[in-house]
């Protein structure tokens, strides 16, 4: 009994553990730096660049001493001179019936001018997995910034619908009430059912965008979609944080960009390529030393402390040169310098349009500050309006029509606000990644 008591307790409190750990209250920072070591794109950049490593020291390794251990075991099952024994010093019969020879050769690469482009090339290839993770980083912050942005809108969008809603409502219920004592048409209670209609229907919506934005930002974090989060700032708050003009006049440093120098990288790798392609004409030296044992017997006794053997030992030096390919080489290496201009030709191009993409991101997000300072200033003018008229159909001075339109211009106007400010954030962030400013 005491056994099961146990087992239910550590159950329930590794389940009241898990659920501790399925709710996560965060920043804007605090999402960015736990996306930077969480998200799934992350882990595998990190991932790569661990395998990069083990690539380099695989080519370097090729270099370094080589020590290799054979043993070859012969039976003769049909003999030329069967019975015979060619056993001349009383120590190896030649024409035994069972062989054995061990082997163990150690080997060193003297000189291969592949080699030495290969250790170049290993460290360039660890490079590129580097800045794929420094691109990965740039890339997580803005898709979490743009989906930590919508989240916001979306509850936001609920929120403000709500208190459409409770306004419609009042109208609705004070024009059935109105109908109820001949003071009102049919006609204004059904205009205000559609927009009640409308207003119920959004709200659906944009509760189920609510729940979508969260699973969006739960993957952007590398979470289970069904974490729970909370965020701790507002719209409010992230508008003022990223509303910062200084970012147009920033000076941008190309040669540092993250594009620019994987460009960069590539180049040198079809460099490397072509120096491999010309290396592979050159000698390449190597050197060796094996010992070996052997013996024989008519009898398989080779674990018998009686049996003999003989020990040998060779040193060796080995020169390969290559002399004629059949234009092969040749053919390799004008590949290679094909690849090398296109290289050139391709890292001009990225320095075009990383400057064209920094000056299209200033001008979007001065665009995007200058519509929200216009979308703002739009909402405050529709909120007076709908309030006047609404005071106006109260006192019976206005139609439900012309009420329902100036609502309506309302809600364009809310959506508008909204949309102004997520601009406002996503600029912002598309912004800091054309300027290449780095993750802190």
């Amino acid at each position: 009994m005491k056994k099961y008591i146990l087992i239910v307790f550590v159950l329930f409190f590794t389940s009241m553990i898990n659920a501790q750990q399925k709710e996560m209250s965060l920043s804007m920072k605090e999402a960015i730096d736990y996306a930077i070591k969480n998200n799934y794109d992350n882990k595998t950049a990190l991932n790569d660049i661990e395998a990069a490593k083990r690539r380099k020291w695989e080519t370097t390794a090729t270099g370094l001493p080589q020590i290799n251990a054979t043993v070859n075991y012969q039976n003769n099952l049909e003999r030329l001179f069967p019975g015979v024994d060619f056993d001349m010093d009383g120590t190896i019969d030649f024409n035994a019936q069972h062989n054995i020879t061990g082997t163990v050769t150690l080997s060193q690469l003297l000189f291969d001018g592949s080699y030495l482009v290969g250790l170049q090339s290993a460290k360039t290839y660890l490079k590129i997995s580097e800045q794929a993770k420094e691109k990965t980083e740039l890339a997580t912050r803005e898709a979490v910034i743009n989906a930590y942005g919508n989240v916001l809108v979306a509850e936001e969008s609920v929120k403000i619908l709500e208190r459409n809603k409770k306004v419609n409502d009042r109208l609705l219920n004070g024009a059935r009430q109105g109908f109820k004592n001949g003071l009102a048409e049919q006609e204004d209670v059904e205009r205000f059912e559609i927009s009640e209609g409308n207003i119920i229907s959004n709200i659906r919506n944009a509760k189920r965008m609510v729940e979508i934005a969260y699973e969006y930002l739960n993957v952007a974090l590398g979470n289970s979609i069904d974490t729970k989060l909370t965020l701790t700032e507002t719209l409010e708050d992230l508008v003022l944080k990223n509303s910062d003009l200084q970012l147009l006049s920033e000076n941008f440093d190309l040669d540092n960009h993250i594009d620019y120098r994987i460009a960069a990288n590539s180049r040198e790798s079809n460099r490397l390529l072509l120096k491999l392609e010309k290396s592979k004409a050159l000698p390449s030296v190597s050197a060796f030393v094996n010992y070996s044992r052997l013996a024989n017997s008519e009898d398989f006794t080779f674990f018998s402390s009686s049996q003999n053997w003989i020990s040998t030992s060779v040193f060796g030096v080995g020169i390969n040169v290559p002399i004629f390919s059949s234009l092969g080489r040749t053919a390799k290496t004008k590949q290679a310098e094909i690849a090398l201009a296109s290289s050139d030709i391709r890292l001009e191009e990225t320095k075009q349009k990383l400057n064209l993409q920094v000056k299209q991101a200033r001008s979007k997000y001065q665009l995007s500050i200058e519509n929200y300072d216009t979308a703002k200033k739009n909402l405050g003018l529709a909120e007076r309006i709908e309030k006047k008229q609404t005071i106006k159909f109260d006192e019976g001075v206005t139609s439900s029509f012309e009420l329902l339109e100036t609502k309506n211009q309302l809600y364009t106007q809310q959506n508008n606000f909204l949309r102004a400010m997520l601009d406002i954030i996503a600029s912002k962030a598309q912004l800091d990644n054309a300027l290449n400013v780095p993750v802190k």
